[in-house]
């Protein structure tokens, strides 16, 4: 069975976002990663070249096959943020996502272009929601 390729670093996270030269979008970031250590109480970590996962669990399948991931996370693309907040069911995330503000979605993503276009209050219960959810 294939490993997978994306997996925690050593680099800093404030080093990363450090990094980021588009003042708003380094600004969002830096929020966004506080917000999602807040929910969890975990310190931020680089996973791969360019996501930043907050949180740790295992996940397992109903073939045996289990894996460590991070709980929530996210990735500043150039056109988008990438926001990867799996622990909502369908229903938790219909209902989240038609209060969140503009975004897009994707298989497993949410995207959105800055903060300014969301309601920060929506994205945190998201976050919560998710977490609980993924404690369990």
């Amino acid at each position: 069975m294939a490993e997978l390729k994306t997996k925690v670093t050593e680099q800093a996270v404030s080093d990363y976002l450090q990094q980021i030269t588009d003042e708003t979008l380094r600004k969002d970031c830096q929020t966004i990663c506080q917000l999602m250590e807040d929910v969890t109480k975990a310190t931020a970590k680089m996973w791969g070249t360019a996501i930043i996962g907050v949180g740790d669990y295992t996940y397992s399948y109903s073939t045996g096959r289990t894996g460590d991931w991070f709980m929530m996370g996210f990735s500043p693309r150039k056109a988008n943020i990438s926001l990867y907040i799996l622990g909502c069911n369908q229903d938790e995330r219909a209902d989240i996502l038609s209060r969140l503000g503009k975004h897009k979605t994707g298989k497993g993503c949410i995207y959105i272009k800055n903060l300014k276009d969301i309601n920060v209050d929506v994205l945190r219960e998201m976050c919560e929601i998710s977490y609980q959810n993924l404690k369990k």
